[in-house]
């Protein structure tokens, strides 16, 4: 596949990963009462609904600064507009790498738009295991980790191997 094929590949992996993040808020934001609970997998899986006004597993979320929410939108839209300038240089990226680009990118667009429309982002994938639970997270988050999951596969591979392209 040539490099303008893998770069079209790569920005429609990352719009329907927005899409899929707006769709899922949505549907939580228009059928759940903030903070209302859904136990989907008793002792495991419930579906919540939460805003974070802070950026990733709620750091910043307790901070009452009066320019937390421009700062952490001007740092994302700094953060989306550097993946995107990644994404377009897809020759230089082998296919894990921009698999992995993509899902950041789609992921960091979908919590940039929650943080500029409402000033905090929906979160509502809530696991736990006894008493460990973990962050509740969304879509982007979970594709945010999925692509960082890859790019660090990736380069564990070229190390190892040596390759520069898949």
């Amino acid at each position: 596949m040539n490099d303008a094929a893998r770069r079209v590949v790569a920005f429609i992996i990352a719009l329907a990963v927005f899409g899929l993040d707006r769709w899922t808020k949505w549907l939580v934001d228009t059928n759940f009462g903030s903070y209302d609970s859904k136990t989907v997998i008793p002792g495991f899986f419930n579906i919540v609904r939460s805003q974070n006004p802070g950026v990733a597993f709620g750091i910043f979320a307790d901070t009452s600064a009066h320019g937390r929410t421009p700062i952490l939108i001007t740092l994302s839209v700094v953060a989306v507009l550097l993946l995107a300038a990644m994404l377009w240089r897809i020759q230089r990226l082998d296919n894990a790498s921009a698999i992995g680009l993509a899902l950041i990118f789609g992921g960091a667009v979908g919590n940039v738009f929650d943080r500029v429309a409402m000033g905090s982002v929906t979160d509502f994938l809530d696991f736990y295991a006894g008493s460990y639970h973990f962050y509740t997270f969304n879509v982007a988050d979970a594709s945010i980790t999925t692509g960082a999951c890859l790019l660090i596969l990736s380069m564990l591979r070229v190390q190892r191997h040596g390759e520069a392209r898949a």
